[in-house]
């Protein structure tokens, strides 16, 4: 199951809380796609994942929109 989060025109570190909210909903190895517009993402989202059981999966810029894959960890 894959779910989408849109944490477009927030500022960091919000998009990093309502993922982490989101992700403690989740099953373990289930996949959360959160769709940012600050910049400062990509540092937060690397550093949540490498601190947590999450792995960043995927990430990619595209219009301004960074898009990050997260699969849940346990």
């Amino acid at each position: 199951m894959s779910n989408l989060l849109d944490t477009k025109g927030l500022h960091c570190p919000l998009p990093v809380l309502k993922a982490r909210k989101t992700l403690k909903g989740m099953a373990a190895g289930e996949i959360l796609t959160v769709e940012a517009t600050d910049p400062a993402s990509y540092i937060d989202f690397h550093h949540f994942c490498d601190t947590t059981s999450h792995e960043l999966v995927e990430h990619s810029e595209a219009d301004g929109v960074f898009t990050y894959v997260i699969r849940r960890g346990d």
